[in-house]
């Protein structure tokens, strides 16, 4: 064989490698990418579920007499900061960390207000007697629990995308392709959550 034959066989072939490759990382990227997106759509069907849950729980709570209004207010304009999250806010939340973390803070402002009216509740034992409260608090804290599986299952997501594009050859072809495949932000614990709560008897 001459030489000008080896060395085309040789660059065909190396070319052929690179496409072969190139094809497998983007794929590979694609679907992970699909992953945390399938993911993230979890998430945000248990804080919706939440959300759903605040107006009935709200109007239960109103009915005990001289029940918080200030505790009611905080639910309910940390329920309205919530809504107030539109959709195309939420379109690139998942690599966006700006986005990510003022849907996180509307979250946690309005987990920070139920938990309150939670407590508060606990000064009141006829709205602790009624069906319908006790009903919501259940469901309530059901939710609480998928939504620290979801975010749970997300951060997995997100970890397996995240590790696959740093990773070589990879982040080669991620960085050409700039925001496509931009890194998938965490959920992060709650400032303060590191802290054991102080108890006193």
């Amino acid at each position: 064989m001459a030489k000008s034959t080896i060395l085309a066989l040789v660059i065909g072939g190396a070319l052929l490698l690179g496409v072969i490759l190139t094809t497998s990382s983007y794929n590979s990227l694609v679907s992970l990418d699909q992953g945390v997106q399938a993911q993230w759509g979890q998430v945000e069907n248990v804080y919706q579920r939440r959300a759903d849950l605040v107006p009935n729980l709200v109007q239960t709570v109103k009915g005990a007499a001289n029940f918080e209004r200030e505790t009611l207010t905080a639910v309910t304009e940390a329920r309205a900061s919530v809504g107030k999250i539109t959709p195309d806010a939420l379109k690139s939340v998942t690599s966006d960390p700006e986005a990510f973390a003022r849907f996180e803070k509307a979250q946690s402002q309005l987990s920070s207000a139920l938990s309150r009216l939670l407590v508060v509740s606990e000064n009141y034992p006829q709205l602790k007697a009624t069906e319908g409260f006790r009903d919501l608090q259940a469901q309530l804290e059901g939710t609480e629990n998928r939504i620290a599986v979801e975010r749970m299952r997300f951060n997995e997501a997100a970890r397996a995308f995240n590790s696959r594009r740093d990773s070589f050859p990879t982040v080669v072809l991620a960085n050409f392709f700039g925001d496509r495949f931009r890194e998938k932000t965490y959920f992060q614990a709650e400032p303060g959550s590191h802290t054991a709560p102080a108890v006193s008897f």
